[in-house]
């Protein structure tokens, strides 16, 4: 996998908003999504990546940790485009039972997908990528996306065509 050269960890003020958002569960029917404040560090990244695959060879320079859901699985920025700003980078998902995708092409689409109710975990998990739409989290996406408002499923099935070979590059590193 080809990671950008820079090992920028500055957090992006519209996940810095995302982060002080208040997310309802709802019993099933929200999002179940727990931002962070700021990205885990490289360690943590590192070691995250080589437990999840059970790969010790493993490096997470690719990868911002930026949330999780309930169950510890966890929302990154996928840095594979080279010279790229870290908002530009795919957002993707890692559950904890192993299921794992692309979420969005970047961050201004994560944020339309998350106005529409949808979570990295739902986006990732689930089938129907019909949400509730969240007037606070739409408000966030209208005041720092710089792509047009599409429905959460055509971000996602957008995303997962444009990185086909995501998921099967990552059951490739499993050990």
């Amino acid at each position: 996998m080809t990671t950008t050269t820079d090992d920028d960890r500055g957090f992006p003020p519209a996940l810095a908003e995302v982060a002080a958002t208040e997310f309802d569960h709802d019993e099933g029917n929200g999002i179940d999504f727990e931002p962070y404040a700021a990205f885990d560090s490289a360690e943590e990244t590192t070691d995250w990546l080589r437990s999840w695959t059970g790969n010790p060879d493993l490096d997470g320079g690719a990868y911002r940790v930026f949330g999780q859901d309930g169950t510890g699985g966890l929302a990154a920025l996928w840095c594979v485009r080279p010279g790229r700003p870290l908002v530009e980078q795919p957002v993707v998902f890692m559950g904890s039972e192993g299921a794992c995708g692309v979420v969005a092409g970047g961050v201004s689409d994560f944020l339309w997908v998350l106005a529409d109710g949808i979570g990295p975990m739902e986006a990732v998990e689930y089938d129907d990528l019909s949400g509730r739409a969240d007037p606070v989290l739409a408000s966030l996406a209208e005041r720092y996306a710089t792509t047009p408002r599409r429905p959460a499923r055509e971000i996602v099935l957008g995303a997962r065509a444009d990185f086909p070979a995501y998921v099967q590059d990552i059951e490739a590193l499993c050990r």
